[in-house]
C-alpha cells in the first residue's frame, strides 16, 4: 500500500481549497488549533460555520477581543447544530445531510459577499458513542467532504477527532481522507530555524539550523516550557544542524532541572548523537535520550 501524501499546515496557513485533519491529544492543542482559525476569520470578514452542540459562547479557544453575539447577528459566525446538520430522524450520523449543511453554508457565504468559508467540526462524539455512525460511514463522508472543499476556491475546512476517541488503525483510515494535516502556529520562524510546541508529549520540536544567532529564542522558549512541566521533550528529528553552542544551551537547561525532571531529546540524528557523546554530555543529569528516530526520519524528507 502507498503511503498517503500530506501537506503540513500551520493552521494560520490554511487557505481555500484545504481539506484539513486535527487529531488532537487534549483540550489545549485543540484551542490552540481552533481558536486562530475561528478568530481569524472572524477578524478578517470571512464566514465561520461551526458543527456542534456547544452554544457561540462556548467554542474553543476564542478568547478575549470577539463580540460573539456580534458575530452570530452579522452572519458571520454559523454555529450549526447536530441534529440540524448531520444526524437523520431517527439520531443517526447522515453523511448525505452533513454534505448538504457544508454546501449550503459556503453557497450562502458567497450571496451574502463573504470572500471565504471556513468550516470545522469535531466527530470524536460519533466514535464515543456506540450506535451512532460506524467507520465506513464516516469515511464515506471524509472522501464527499474532500470532493466538496479541495476543488473550492472558498471553501476551507478542518475535521476535528480526540486521539483518545479514537483506535490507531481507525485514526490512520481517518486521516488518510484528508490531505492536509493541521497544526499549531509555530512559536519561531525565520525560516532557517522553526520552533513548534507538541503535545503529546509535551514539548517542543525544532527544524532547520541552530546557530549562534538563534541561541537566544530557543532558550526564552525552552524556559517558558520548563517552568510549566517537570519534563520537556525536543523532537529533533527536522533539526539539520546544532553547533556547540546550541549543545551546551541544551545541557545547561537540564542541570538546571529538579531532580524529577529531565530533558528527552527525541529522534536524534547520529551526527548530533555522535557530538553530544563525544564531549561527554549524554552523561549529564537531567539529558535523557528518548524516541529513537525512524528509517524515513533518517533518510530526510523527500
Amino acid at each position: 500500500m502507498e503511503t498517503p501524501w500530506f501537506a503540513e499546515r500551520a493552521v494560520s496557513a490554511v487557505r481555500p481549497g484545504d481539506h484539513g485533519w486535527l487529531a488532537y491529544n487534549g483540550p489545549e492543542e485543540r484551542d490552540r488549533v481552533i481558536g486562530p482559525f475561528v478568530r481569524e476569520g472572524l477578524q478578517t470578514e470571512e464566514k465561520v460555520v461551526y458543527v456542534t452542540d456547544l452554544p457561540a459562547e462556548r467554542l474553543p479557544g476564542l478568547g478575549r477581543g470577539i463580540d460573539v453575539d456580534e458575530c452570530v447577528r452579522s452572519g458571520r459566525l454559523r454555529v450549526v447544530s447536530r441534529r440540524d446538520s448531520c444526524l437523520d430522524t431517527a439520531g443517526a450520523f447522515a453523511p448525505a445531510k452533513m454534505l448538504d449543511t457544508i454546501e449550503r453554508e459556503v453557497g450562502a457565504a458567497f450571496g451574502q459577499g463573504f470572500r471565504a468559508a471556513r468550516v470545522t467540526t469535531d466527530y470524536s462524539w460519533l466514535l464515543r458513542e456506540p450506535g451512532r455512525a460506524d467507520l465506513n460511514r464516516m469515511l464515506g463522508c471524509e472522501h464527499r467532504v474532500d470532493d466538496a472543499v479541495s476543488p473550492s476556491t472558498m471553501a476551507m475546512a478542518i475535521c476535528q477527532i480526540d486521539r483518545r476517541a479514537c483506535p490507531p488503525d481507525q485514526l490512520i483510515a481517518l486521516r488518510d481522507t484528508h490531505e492536509v494535516l493541521v497544526e499549531v502556529n509555530p512559536e519561531f520562524d525565520d525560516g532557517i530555524l522553526k520552533i513548534v510546541r507538541t503535545f503529546e508529549p509535551a514539548g517542543l520540536r525544532i527544524e532547520g539550523e541552530l546557530d549562534a544567532a538563534r541561541h537566544t529564542v530557543v532558550a526564552e522558549n525552552l524556559a517558558r516550557l520548563v517552568a510549566l512541566r517537570g519534563s520537556v521533550h525536543l523532537d529533533l528529528s527536522r533539526l539539520g544542524f546544532i553547533d556547540l553552542g546550541g549543545l551546551n544551551l541544551l545541557a545547561r537547561h537540564a542541570i538546571r532541572l529538579p531532580a524529577d525532571g529531565s530533558l528527552v531529546l527525541d529522534h536524534l540524528r547520529p551526527n548530533v548523537q555522535s557530538v553530544i557523546e563525544t564531549v561527554g554530555w549524554d552523561r549529564l543529569p537531567g539529558l535523557t535520550p528518548g524516541a529513537a528516530l525512524g528509517l524515513q526520519e533518517t533518510e530526510g524528507p523527500a
